[in-house]
């Protein structure tokens, strides 16, 4: 029978009951009618190998000069790299065919026009009857069931693929572009993605945005690049203009030029020259009378003789296309619908998100509009293979679930009490269990004129005030305080200013608190680095601009972190709110991996775990380890589970007999190997504490990275934003044919149209229902320590991911830059990373 075996994940038990029913639209369209026709798989090798754009490009000039005959009328689907499905049988195995295009990737400078070969080989036929099959339940995810999913994708995305610019699974029209700080601009795409649901298949559509260079004078844009005014700023010679920024923004980037209107072919820019226009020189072959003369001329002179192009900015560089020919500047305009494949920085970050961020309504009628785009009813291709898609959003069941009772100290006003709208706040509260704060300094990161020792005092004595005010117990109320230089030696400065609290109180510090000058990376970076992992003590930064007025709220929210920072508890739920922890000692895990940026090589990867510390999950400690760039499972997983068990026992006084795992930043095709690893790697951590030591665990993947998203039918279902109210759960329809899975919306969104967060139960030692992890799940996201509201995903996961992102500061010798929180000089080799000091390890420091 164990060939028979459904799914090597956890099926689903019956459907929740728990919560109000409502029902809501969800972007996702049904397919009304599979292709009822034979597909049939070719694998396509181009030769020389170029990217999906020309390979489209090749491709379709492969029809126009072999539709007719060798494919005898067929009109196959490409997805531009390997694969290819035709409705019908192209009557050879394996052929190859030559194509010439007009192309400017050339593989040899000397033929103007390349020849490339497509060899076009049979792999498969499928018969989309396994596929049925398996949306009814009846049938495994086999290869067969896979390539057919495959080809439905690479059906709907073919025809945009050959009109608009697509990256991944979006296709973006320049229409209602926007522009963006620098030489960017931000282009609205639509995402489409064929999913297997309950019973059939749907088409997951949602929109994208991404950065695109802005198009035209290549100029103008390199004016936007250095953030000058006009072309005419880049004759100055003083302060010197930083040329190399320039080169590296637009290098590879395809340009048009105007001095040759007949030909409107596009160059890629290979480099800048040293030297200007006017000093540029090459030699010159003049033939007269039949004699041969070579002379030496510049790039000026020749445009000047040649087009009669007398240069503007003679001075500035040119570029270089091609290893030898050099372009003015001004003569070159960059070609639209070029993706900017970095990250942005803060300013760019803040102008994308405006334009990303729509409520629900206005994102539904873009969705809507992109259907129309999509236009499925009169795409020729869809009525080749016989497939019929529907254009009404699915209507899908969901429960709201009621939240849970959350408990504050009793002296509090209201000390239990249900939130209502995912959101509450702390007037009159005390947190559950709060810490003394007896040995502490204050440095600030400025000089006396900009922060004056006065206000910075008054911000203490309200910090002070609310802290006290919220049950923490401050015996020292004035700290001693220092002023550094942001640009000098943090390490020292922060030594001195421990030494200073020490000495203050006669007793080892618990927190600095530092007071930046702004919001930039190096600075905390540095801080983080230091406190985290040399000296050892918690830290708390401040943006100066918050002492300038000490609002109630905003100290309310530092003490906080400063509570659990020191070992506190803020909050916890109501007795009897969390059955699964009560029955039995249980561990609450949390795991994630962060990479390095796209194109970094050198620096590694970084996982983290996070476990609960007590009966109520309100408590965790974390492990840390670096290991290889791009590995997804965390290598080390054994020995850091083994490091929380030990401290969980030690804490508590029992061991786990559950083990529930939350794991972040897995997506479906790393599904197999993570369950495989890293469930046998929990396992042989408990074997190897003890060899009878056997705890129940499950394994659950949390992913945010999904384009799922719902939407309120009725007004009164619906939050002040026009979000489905936070305790949203669906778990039919639209989830997987069988496998145990559900999408949970927990929080009330602040901006934009909320994304739930997938859950996906890939092992389950314990059996939970349905009702069970939903409820459970939900109930958790009412205590993450760093706010007054339900978060959007479970905080053990929320954990994890602050825990590798703060890691991320824990190198020496980084080089962070101010504009993204990732770029830097990739010296940070694995080497280079600290451990946390032992003094933070029992208390949650990443806060």
């Amino acid at each position: 029978m164990s060939g028979l075996k459904l799914t090597p994940y956890v099926k689903r038990p019956a459907v929740g009951t728990k919560g109000q029913e409502i029902a809501v639209r969800a972007n996702f369209f049904e397919v009304n009618k599979l292709p009822d026709v034979v597909v049939h798989h070719y694998d396509v090798t181009v030769t020389p190998d170029v990217p999906p754009p020309v390979n489209r490009k090749i491709f379709e000039q492969f029809i126009i000069t072999f539709g007719n005959t060798d494919l005898a009328g067929a009109r196959p689907v490409y997805d531009g790299r390997k694969s290819l499905f035709s409705p019908k049988d192209l009557k050879f195995d394996s052929k190859t065919f030559d194509i010439v295009i007009d192309t400017d990737v050339q593989p040899n400078a000397k033929r103007p026009v390349p020849v490339f070969k497509m060899k076009v080989k049979k792999v498969a036929t499928i018969n989309l009857e396994e596929l049925h099959r398996f949306l009814q339940g009846k049938s495994a995810l086999t290869n067969n069931v896979l390539t057919g999913i495959q080809a439905l994708d690479i059906l709907i995305r073919h025809k945009p693929g050959l009109l608009y610019s697509t990256v991944g699974r979006s296709f973006f029209t320049p229409d209602g572009k926007q522009p963006l700080d620098g030489a960017l601009e931000v282009w609205r795409g639509f995402y489409q993605s064929a999913r297997p649901t309950v019973g059939k298949m749907m088409i997951n559509v949602d929109i994208s945005a991404t950065a695109f260079f802005q198009s035209g004078s290549l100029l103008e844009i390199i004016v936007k690049i250095l953030r000058l005014r006009t072309p005419d700023d880049l004759r100055r010679t003083s302060p010197p203009l930083n040329w190399s920024k320039v080169e590296k923004t637009i290098k590879g980037l395809r340009i048009t030029v105007r001095h040759r209107e007949r030909a409107k072919r596009t160059f890629k820019i290979f480099k800048l020259t040293q030297t200007s226009a006017r000093d540029t020189k090459f030699k010159l072959e003049t033939t007269k009378d039949g004699k041969t003369t070579t002379s030496d001329m510049s790039v000026e002179q020749y445009f000047q003789r040649t087009y009669n192009i007398r240069l503007q900015y003679p001075t500035l560089p040119c570029v270089l296309v091609g290893r030898t020919a050099a372009v003015p500047l001004e003569v070159c305009s960059l070609v639209e619908g070029q993706r900017y494949p970095k990250k942005l920085d803060e300013r760019q970050t803040a102008d994308m998100i405006k334009f990303t961020c729509q409520p629900p309504h206005v994102r539904a009628n873009i969705i809507k509009e992109g259907l129309r785009i999509l236009n499925y009813a009169n795409n020729e291709f869809l009525k080749d293979f016989g497939m019929k898609i529907s254009t009404e959003m699915a209507t899908v069941k969901g429960r709201i679930l009621p939240a849970p009772t959350v408990s504050y100290h009793p002296s509090s006003k209201d000390a239990n009490f249900v939130p209502v709208g995912g959101a509450w706040n702390l007037q009159g509260k005390k947190v559950a269990q709060g810490t003394t704060l007896g040995s502490w300094g204050v440095i600030v990161f400025s000089n006396e004129r900009d922060n004056p020792p006065d206000v910075i005092k008054a911000f203490i004595r309200e910090l002070v005030i609310t802290c006290s005010d919220t049950g923490m117990t401050i015996p020292n109320k004035s700290p001693p305080i220092i002023y550094s230089n942001p640009h000098g030696n943090i390490e020292n400065a922060l030594r001195q200013i421990w030494q200073r609290a020490g000495d203050t109180v006669k007793s080892k510090p618990q927190l600095i608190m530092c007071i930046l000058p702004n919001t930039g990376v190096p600075l905390y970076a540095e801080i983080k680095r230091v406190t985290d992992t040399v000296i050892g003590v918690s830290s708390q930064c401040i943006q100066s601009r918050h002492t300038k007025m000490a609002k109630k709220q905003y100290c309310a929210n530092v003490c906080l972190k400063i509570n659990v920072k020191l070992g506190g508890m803020n909050s916890h739920l109501a007795k009897g709110m969390l059955p699964i922890l009560a029955a039995k000692p249980t561990i609450l895990f949390g795991a994630d991996v962060s990479h390095p940026p796209p194109g970094d090589d050198v620096r590694p990867s970084i996982a983290s775990l996070v476990g609960s510390m007590d009966a109520h999950a309100s408590r965790y400690a974390a492990s840390v380890r670096v290991q290889a760039a791009r590995t997804e499972t965390v290598a080390d997983l054994s020995d850091m589970a083994k490091e929380l068990l030990k401290a969980f026992y030690q804490t508590c006084g029992r061991k786990p007999e559950r083990i529930v795992f939350y794991r972040d930043g897995v997506s479906e095709g790393q599904f197999k190997e993570v369950l495989e690893t890293e469930v046998q790697a929990i396992k042989a951590a408990c074997v190897s504490l003890d060899a009878n030591y056997k705890p129940a665990i499950t394994f659950i993947v949390v992913q945010k990275r999904h384009h799922a998203r719902f939407f309120p039918i009725k007004p009164q279902d619906g939050d002040r934003g026009g979000n489905c109210k936070p305790g949203l759960v669906v778990d039919t329809n639209i989830v997987h044919p069988f496998e145990f899975d559900f999408y949970l919306q927990s929080h009330a969104g602040l901006l934009g149209t909320s994304r739930p967060a997938h859950y996906c139960v890939l092992y389950d030692d314990n059996k939970f229902s349905s009702d069970d992890l939903q409820d459970f799940s939900y109930k958790l996201c009412h205590l993450y320590a760093r706010c007054t509201r339900t978060v959007s995903m479970v905080p053990p996961a929320y954990y994890a991911h602050l825990v590798a992102a703060r890691a991320r500061f824990h190198s020496k010798g980084e080089q962070w830059s101010d504009n993204a929180s990732t770029e830097s000089s990739t010296t940070g080799a694995a080497s280079s990373y600290s451990n946390v000091k032992p003094d933070l390890a029992k208390v949650m420091w990443f806060m």
